[in-house]
């Protein structure tokens, strides 16, 4: 009988490629993957129409990434060109073969295609229904036999590796009892490929009971693990890991005074890439049924974190690390903090926004420049036919920027480089442009350190600065304040003074993901929009990273020191 599926499977698949459609190769990826310099990368080629900034988004890398690894792509693309695409996380999953969709494909044509049902496409692909399916997307096509015989007011479940009645029963968010009724077999033990009919009649009053404002029973409980290298003194950072379980706390306090009951466990992971205290808590039986689990600073911490997610259905936030490769194929996962290319793509959409008519004005030299995002930003320029000019930072920038700044508008000044003496640097040029060129307007555009530079604060105001960021906090808003009382009270000293903080990234953090666990149940990412929660610090917009992998935020502010002395923190994360 399986050898007859896996049959048919194939001459559908070869019937389907016939047909025109992408090639599929040994790997079960629509793309060749090659690896150079101990890097994977895609080979892409060019189709008709399409741009560089098209490609970043469909593969989620910078245009700045694909111009780094494909020198001359700047000048523009031919049809068919090869392209080397850093390959973020894809890996060969044996269960299952990938899939770009193209022109006139449908849900359904697709997977009649290779003989599924489109619930059975959905299913492998969170997030994926007929308005989402999009040409260009790549989508994950399970390698399963389909029972066509599903009971009515029943869905199908093929049971994991290391999954138990427990853990499907909370996925499913109904009895155990009204599962094993319906699978009279499962007395005999639950096994691995084992085809399930879950009832979905329970569901609803199910749910109206996790959306209970009432979560005083046992059995609605918020359990959190709280992993991190608590005892790691590497450059200080035990005292953040600890500011940052102190921040967490706090947003517990104030999720019991809604009335949300939880258990929080917090355990030290060890330092480095040393797993053994990991494995040794991961191996009791007890964590197999917690609601979240916070943590994993290293790399081969967070892949065994994530594993274990996966196995036992449990959400996975990671706090601090910006490329996180799990994101790409695991459904739990959820990276806070953003990574630099999203940042990019939004600030310099952001920037197009903001600038309007406006004489654009770029500033090279200095140290630490920021390549990635100046690449994105002018290639986008370029894209919206806006032009610009670039001089470099000499001791007769003034005198060069003069015949470059407008008579009748603003110029935006974009320097290339974060670094603070680059940055007073062209601040005294530009003051000693204004001071023979008064009725000329400048404003600066720069980058999240510029929050940092207290002693230049009074200058950003001078010039109407704005910058980008995915954290900034506003000392006067009565929540900060009232955040540090609390802290301060319950830990007897203030908050350490870190960009970020890391007390407020623990609160923000919290706060977010207790809430949604509170109001929406153990499948929060069903409403992950719809969570809105008072940040200090942070902002959250979670967004899947394709159709099979976690959610990454997508988070940013733009911060505007306006010319009146005041600080507008305008959150742009949707």
């Amino acid at each position: 009988m399986r050898n007859q599926f896996v049959l048919s499977r194939l001459l559908a698949l070869i019937l389907f490629l016939s047909a025109g459609f992408a090639t599929l190769n040994a790997q079960n990826l629509p793309y060749e993957i090659v690896t150079r310099d101990g890097q994977s990368f895609y080979i892409y080629n060019v189709q008709q129409g399409e741009g560089l900034h098209a490609i970043s988004r469909t593969f989620s890398v910078s245009v700045a990434e694909i111009l780094r690894h494909n020198p001359g792509a700047n000048t523009g693309l031919q049809l068919g060109q090869r392209l080397y695409i850093p390959a973020q996380g894809v890996v060969s999953d044996p269960n299952a073969t990938y899939h770009v969709i193209l022109p006139q494909e449908t849900l359904f044509s697709v997977s009649r295609a290779f003989s599924l049902r489109p619930d059975d496409l959905i299913a492998a692909n969170p997030g994926l229904s007929a308005e989402t399916f999009q040409i260009g997307r790549m989508i994950r096509i399970p390698l399963v036999e389909v029972t066509e015989n599903v009971l009515p007011g029943h869905t199908r479940h093929v049971v994991q590796a290391g999954e138990t009645l427990f853990s499907i029963s909370r996925q499913y968010q109904v009895e155990i009892d009204d599962i094993t009724r319906a699978n009279p077999m499962v007395s005999e033990g639950l096994r691995t490929d084992m085809k399930l009919q879950i009832p979905i009649g329970t569901l609803l009053a199910s749910t109206q009971q996790v959306l209970s404002p009432n979560l005083n029973s046992p059995t609605n409980t918020i359990r959190v693990g709280l992993l991190l290298p608590f005892n790691d003194e590497t450059g200080g950072g035990h005292h953040r890991m600890q500011e940052y379980y102190e921040g967490f706390m706090l947003a517990v306090e104030r999720l019991k005074g809604a009335g949300a009951n939880m258990e929080i466990f917090p355990f030290d992971i060890g330092r480095g890439n040393d797993t053994r205290r990991l494995e040794s808590i991961l191996g009791t039986l007890e964590w197999q049924s917690l609601d979240l689990i916070i943590g994993g600073t290293d790399d081969t911490h967070i892949r065994i974190l994530s594993n274990f997610a996966r196995t036992y259905n449990i959400k996975h936030v990671i706090p601090f690390r910006q490329n996180v490769a799990e994101v790409q194929n695991n459904q739990q996962v959820f990276q806070v903090n953003p990574p630099p290319n999203i940042l990019h793509i939004k600030a310099s959409n952001e920037f197009l926004r903001l600038s309007g008519s406006a004489n654009i004005v770029f500033v090279t030299g200095g140290n630490n420049n920021q390549t990635d995002f100046v690449n994105q930003l002018q290639s986008d320029l370029r894209r919206n036919n806006i032009s610009f000019e670039t001089v470099v930072s000499t001791n007769g920038l003034n005198t060069a920027l003069i015949p470059l700044l407008s008579t009748t508008g603003e110029t935006v000044i974009v320097p290339t480089s974060d670094e603070q003496a680059f940055v007073r640097l062209i601040m005294n040029e530009l003051e000693e442009v204004h001071d023979a060129n008064s009725n000329r307007i400048t404003r600066l555009f720069g980058y999240p350190n510029w929050q940092t530079y207290s002693a230049l604060t009074r200058r950003f105001h001078q010039f109407g600065t704005y910058i980008f960021t995915s954290f900034y906090v506003d000392n006067n808003n009565p929540e900060t304040r009232t955040f540090n009382d609390n802290f301060r009270r319950w830990y007897g000293r203030p908050p350490m003074p870190n960009h970020p903080s890391f007390a407020m990234w623990g609160y923000d953090t919290g706060l977010f993901f207790l809430t949604a666990l509170h109001r929406h149940g153990v499948n929060f990412e069903q409403h992950i929009h719809q969570v809105r929660v008072p940040t200090l610090q942070h902002t959250f917009s979670f967004e899947r990273a394709n159709n099979w992998g976690g959610f990454i935020n997508t988070g940013m502010y733009i911060v505007h020191f306006d010319t009146n002395g005041t600080i507008h923190k305008i959150d742009r994360s949707r």
